[in-house]
């Protein structure tokens, strides 16, 4: 039987108690959902976007489901405590796919008309600012995990942003996972900006315990006309977690949007990110590391979409792999007819440490205008050997040498991170996952 056959009879037989567990326009979407699941299914490796990530066999497991909101006793507060230097965000929790808020976050006051909260509830008592845009962007006419997603998730986060608003502190939201048993968790996350807002998100991926985890999860994301959002995504779990993510993000004019995909510790992960440019004058900067060893899979998925003119998109991607690490990327610039003055420049660089770590990279451009300045790159190669004789020459010892040449490496982009307390953290992060030591955020008890 194919896995899928399990998750429509899974679903069929469950309607009832998904549907009385969520609300609104999430379950709304499911008969949709169902249609398209039934027709395209799980991604596979017969697809060339998934030809290094069997996927399906993820899903092939027998995963636990909460779908009857069953509480798991989760104490956030005393779980997680992050004190990031200088930071200091305004900080939420999703423990598996139910969303929660922090106290100090819970007595904070917004902006008004800005909504921050559980996207369940938003679809129930705030339907104006979830219905018309969820589900809009998610692709589940193909095969991937949008269509799965939207069947089973029952909660997640909403934030909304009305026009000229700026919110200054960073919101952080923090994903626990937690089960006795190996579970399957269904989230999503649902961003609007408008007309002029400012945001600064960042997520953050933990496991509170060692047992299994596959996860699903679907972030929409509507930049409005001269809005600005800087969108960071750091994953530190553990060796028996699977991650498949899938990004959507629609800017309209003068939008500008960072992405900053950071995979410091993981099972197998695969992230997909869909951007459309839609309006004039539009910027994209997208960025991405990976610091993977044992047998650890990471595989970044980026399709950038430039459908008006005058509009600019960078993306950087670098890899470190160490021990029997299989890392992958595939990024795809399209540049359609109407795509005038287009700027584009997409780069993968890539460090395999053993030669049993392998790397698989595949940059595409697809160009129909003529007037356009676009290019890509990709690379695959070792430590330099020239730069370890130099330093062993002035007395750095090997491990140490070897440590500051991969800092350095990764330190570009790094240095893309536009949040300065993010951007220090994360060159100390990556310091400590060098050095083979535990990565921890300060006063972190989740980090294993």
């Amino acid at each position: 039987m194919r896995p899928e056959q399990n998750y429509i009879e899974l679903f069929n037989a469950n309607r009832a108690l998904i549907d009385r567990g969520s609300a609104g326009a999430l379950n709304g979407l499911r008969d949709r959902a169902l249609e398209c699941f039934n027709v395209f299914g799980l991604p596979h490796k017969g697809l060339e976007e998934y030809l290094h990530t069997d996927v399906r066999e993820w899903f092939s497991a027998d995963w636990g489901m909460n779908l009857g909101r069953i509480d798991m006793h989760v104490d956030k507060a005393q779980a997680f405590r992050c004190n990031v230097p200088n930071l200091s965000t305004l900080l939420y929790y999703l423990a598996n796919d139910e969303f929660t808020f922090s106290q100090t976050a819970a007595k904070t006051s917004l902006p008004e008309g800005v909504f921050i909260g559980s996207l369940r509830e938003a679809a129930g008592c705030r339907p104006e600012i979830v219905e018309p845009y969820y589900g809009r962007l998610a692709d589940m006419e193909r095969p991937g995990i949008a269509a799965l997603n939207a069947m089973f998730a029952q909660d997640g986060m909403v934030v909304y942003v009305p026009d000229g608003v700026v919110i200054d502190r960073p919101l952080q939201l923090v994903t626990l996972l937690y089960s006795p048993v190996d579970i399957m968790v269904n989230r999503r996350i649902l961003v609007v900006l408008g007309r002029g807002a400012q945001l600064k998100l960042l997520l953050c991926d933990h496991t509170l315990n060692t047992g299994g985890f596959l996860t699903t999860q679907v972030i929409e994301v509507f930049a409005g006309p001269e809005s600005n959002l800087e969108l960071y995504d750091l994953e530190e779990t553990h060796n028996a977690n699977l991650r498949i993510s899938e990004l959507y993000i629609s800017q309209d004019n003068d939008s500008q949007v960072e992405t900053d995909y950071v995979t410091l510790n993981n099972g197998q992960t695969r992230n997909s990110v869909f951007v459309t440019l839609e309006g004039r004058g539009s910027r994209l900067s997208l960025n991405g590391i990976g610091t993977i060893d044992r047998n650890q899979h990471l595989d970044n998925m980026t399709f950038v979409d430039h459908r008006v003119s005058d509009c600019s998109s960078n993306e950087l991607f670098k890899y470190v792999l160490d021990e029997s690490a299989t890392g992958a990327f595939a990024g795809k610039v399209l540049v359609r007819q109407d795509a005038q003055h287009t700027s584009s420049e997409q780069t993968n660089r890539n460090i395999c440490l053993t030669r049993q770590a392998r790397m698989f990279t595949q940059p595409q451009l697809e160009i129909y205008a003529d007037d356009v300045k676009c290019s890509h790159g990709a690379t695959v190669g070792q430590l330099d050997e020239k730069a370890m004789f130099y330093m062993s020459q002035r007395g750095i010892p090997e491990k140490e040498a070897r440590m500051m040449l991969m800092q350095a490496f990764v330190g570009e982009v790094i240095g893309r991170v536009a949040l300065e307390p993010l951007r220090d953290r994360l060159n100390r992060l990556v310091e400590k996952r060098f050095r083979g030591e535990l990565s921890k955020c300060e006063g972190c008890r989740v980090c294993r």
